[in-house]
């Protein structure tokens, strides 16, 4: 072999590599926790966490509302915020409510008082240590911090989990999170799959390892951007194909030409029928399953 030959011998080498390595990481649509930090502030680096008419928009029933230490982390308590209808009879349908990137700020609490109107006690819990980003520095900061201690945020949802359960007395519980709370309400279903009732996430980090999805027991609902920068959207097909092909009792959308947060009104990529529709099936979804 000339010398010519055997350097395109090596060349195809090398590439086949490549694709085959391309290929691999298509199949797991796997991203790496640092990564998907750095794409998730790329998304958000114009945005801001402004309240939005949202947060003042009167809710339909009259409801409890308070700020409540749900658990403890180390030397001080994990402080969230409840929401439920004030003339609750009889234990409601509990749903854990995590926030998305910028923190437990007004917007979650919007969102957390709409889940109450419809029935339900809600509880948005605080994975920032009552810290609240203004910046998108701020948020890409606080986001890596919780990412970095996976332990220490699971054991801070485990304990809203047992909050609705031993003190609500909910006799079934959801997750439900948006961006950052999306990717930990999979991972929280993943960690308490005979725990679980149900399980909705908002463009957040997909897992589409088989060996992990099959311990899902839970219905599921997962709401993607076709045009997400973060979260790609060969994860959510993959994960989508995935749930199928083991059965799980899934449904994933995938929104035609819109971006990552659709659902944020406080965003620059903010898509109002996306998200009413999306919010439709949310509530349509958990009336259901729990």
């Amino acid at each position: 072999m000339n010398a010519k030959a055997a350097l395109g011998f090596w060349l195809a080498v090398v590439l086949g590599l490549a694709a085959c390595q391309s290929d691999e990481d298509a199949a797991t649509g796997t991203t790496s926790d640092e990564a998907y930090v750095a794409e998730t502030a790329h998304a958000h680096g114009e945005d801001a966490p402004a309240a939005t008419p949202i947060t003042s928009e009167p809710v339909t029933r009259e409801l409890l509302e308070q700020e409540l230490a749900y658990g403890e982390a180390g030397d001080h308590n994990l402080v969230g915020y409840l929401a439920m209808p004030a003339d609750a009879l009889e234990p409601l349908p509990g749903v854990i409510v995590i926030h998305e990137w910028w923190g437990l700020n007004d917007n979650i609490r919007a969102m957390t008082r709409r889940l109450a109107a419809e029935g339900f006690v809600a509880l948005a819990v605080d994975l920032y240590g009552g810290a609240i980003a203004t910046t998108p520095d701020d948020a890409e900061r606080l986001m890596a911090g919780v990412m970095d201690a996976p332990d220490a945020t699971l054991g801070n949802l485990r304990q809203a989990y047992d909050y609705l359960d031993k003190y609500a007395f909910a006799p079934s519980i959801a997750t439900l999170g948006w961006c950052l709370g999306g990717t930990w309400s999979l991972r929280t279903a993943l960690a308490l799959p005979e725990q679980l009732d149900a399980m909705v996430m908002y463009y957040g980090q997909a897992v589409t390892e088989p060996a992990q999805l099959e311990r899902l027991n839970m219905p599921i609902l997962g709401l993607f951007a076709e045009l997400d920068e973060s979260i790609p959207v060969r994860d959510a097909r993959l994960f989508r194909t995935r749930l199928m092909e083991l059965g799980k009792q899934s449904t994933v959308y995938i929104y035609s030409d819109v971006g990552h947060a659709f659902a944020n009104p406080s965003g620059l990529t903010y898509d109002a029928e996306a998200a009413e529709d999306a919010w439709a099936r949310t509530i349509e979804f958990l009336r259901i399953s729990l």
